[in-house]
């Protein structure tokens, strides 16, 4: 097991469980609310974060950052269940792509993000953590322009 697996992950983790207990409080129908103004629908945030995990998986295979991706599935930030599902498949390619890394390559590979900016792995896994924060403060607005109550730990951790 490498360093990243041992000393990181196991916390990492607790903070992808945030996005399932988030799952677990929604409907489709409030998928489909939007908050005042030009933002877009609950469902588009929720698939703009995948997109987001898939672009850090795939740079954890590619050792460069690229965000291009769109998830094309018409109806997939219309369903709980599809979104459910489609995190649960991101989230066990990226738990593979960082177990499958010796600890040499914990030390020396980077991934390059663009205009010069190079990071060690570890430093790329906690840059995704802090968009995933970032998500759930976008979605902390919806949840309370719907009334919804989220997990103890979401309340404890992001509100």
């Amino acid at each position: 097991m490498n360093s990243i697996m041992s000393d990181y992950y196991p916390v990492f983790k607790m903070y992808q469980e945030l996005r399932d207990e988030l799952m677990d409080t929604l409907n489709d129908e409030d998928l489909r609310f939007c908050v005042e103004g030009e933002n877009p629908s609950l469902g588009s945030l929720c698939r703009q974060i995948g997109e987001v995990e898939h672009a850090y998986i795939q740079s954890f295979k590619t050792f460069k950052l690229d965000f291009s991706y769109r998830n094309e599935d018409p109806g997939l930030e219309n369903s709980v269940e599809r979104l459910t599902t489609w995190f649960e498949q991101l989230d066990s390619e990226l738990l593979a792509r960082i177990e499958g890394f010796s600890e040499d390559e914990v030390h020396s590979r980077t991934i390059d993000r663009g205009d010069d900016f190079i990071v060690p792995l570890l430093i790329q896994l906690d840059i995704y953590k802090e968009a995933l924060l970032i998500f759930y403060g976008k979605v902390s607005v919806y949840l309370k322009a719907l009334g919804k109550t989220p997990s103890k730990r979401w309340r404890g951790w992001i509100d």
